[in-house]
């Protein structure tokens, strides 16, 4: 049995697959446990193994990859098209197969180790600033309640609090007094598990060389340096700049029917979390580029004027993408823009 591709649908315990040849004949259909699986695919020997990007599929990914194995990861909203009739474990693989067969087909790559470290270093990180800020809410809400009010930077109310919590007039009780005290010292170990989180973040940065590159980019710090690379590793799956972009959502949203081409806002595709660090670190560029006189900042500076705050920061983010894909995908550094005379 010749099995071509061998589609895999993944879950916890039992995985279906699906295996057909070089005209998408179907050759092989079955249920496998989970102790069961590699050597279900040792014993059919396909050249190409297509899975969804899902959980755990990178993890299978290395495995198979090690025995000498294509590995074709599909984000799975490109396989729900390829469905028939009713959704099951063999529908989806059968899908799996012939979306991985489709030539335009797009696929993932395969993560290493290395990379999900980052990626989940990242995640936490994101979590125990969510946690964070809703402490920090926790403590103005319950002040506010008793007409103490302070600025809602973390900045701020770390200033105001000391002073607030020395008073003991007004409604202010003990009791009071005492939660906010006991939000703060979980404040303190959530700030302490932060800080740990960017050292490593910063032992990351200094262990790669792909984020040392786009580091150097103005917009681009540590944390965004490491998270594109945890995501997109040396981005040789783009073809170019703009498809990165498009990947994280910084191109407009087209409706174009009839020959006539509308332009919509960011379509916003593709990871938040990184579409979030770009602009947030264009914003800060922008920040600083108020009466600067190299070519960037005379750019931004005039788009500012034309399309506003917002905008510009977007466009800047998307032409931070583009200069990444071309120096993760190349081998010359980043040359930031000269000073004119």
């Amino acid at each position: 049995m010749d099995i071509d591709i061998l589609g895999i649908d993944l879950a916890k315990r039992v995985f279906q697959l699906h295996g057909a040849d070089r005209r998408g004949h179907a050759l092989h259909g079955s249920k496998v446990l989970r102790a069961e699986l590699l050597g279900a695919v040792r014993k059919l020997q396909p050249r190409i193994i297509a899975m969804e990007a899902c959980s755990s599929a990178h993890h299978w990914g290395r495995q198979f990859q090690a025995m000498g194995i294509e590995v074709r990861l599909i984000s799975p909203q490109y396989v729900a098209p390829f469905v028939k009739t009713n959704k099951n474990d063999a529908n989806d693989a059968a899908a799996i197969v012939e979306a991985a067969s489709r030539p335009t087909m797009h696929f993932v790559t395969v993560k290493s180790i290395e990379q999900q470290d980052m990626r989940a270093v990242h995640r936490v990180r994101e979590l125990l600033v969510h946690q964070r800020t809703a402490l920090i809410n926790q403590v103005r809400g319950l002040l506010a309640e008793r007409g103490v009010i302070m600025a809602q930077t973390p900045t701020a109310f770390k200033r105001a609090l000391p002073s607030i919590l020395a008073r003991c007039d007004g409604e202010l009780t003990s009791i009071c007094q005492t939660l906010v005290t006991e939000l703060l010292e979980q404040l303190r170990i959530l700030e302490e598990r932060i800080a740990r989180t960017n050292q490593w973040i910063t032992s990351f940065l200094k262990s790669s060389a792909l984020c040392k590159k786009i580091e150097a980019i103005d917009g681009v710090g540590p944390i965004t340096a490491t998270a594109i690379v945890a995501a997109v590793g040396d981005a040789k799956e783009f073809k170019n700049g703009r498809h990165l972009s498009a990947w994280l959502g910084l191109v407009p949203r087209q409706y174009s029917s009839g020959g006539k081409s509308r332009l919509q806002g960011i379509s916003k595709r593709g990871d938040i979390y990184l579409r979030t660090l770009l602009i947030h670190g264009a914003r800060v560029v922008l920040r600083y580029a108020i009466g600067k006189a190299d070519a960037r900042s005379r750019w931004l500076q005039d788009l500012i004027a034309r399309r506003g705050y917002n905008r510009a920061a977007v466009a800047l983010a998307n032409k931070n993408a583009r200069v990444i894909q071309a120096l993760l995908s190349g081998t010359e550094d980043y040359r930031s823009p000269a000073v004119p005379a």
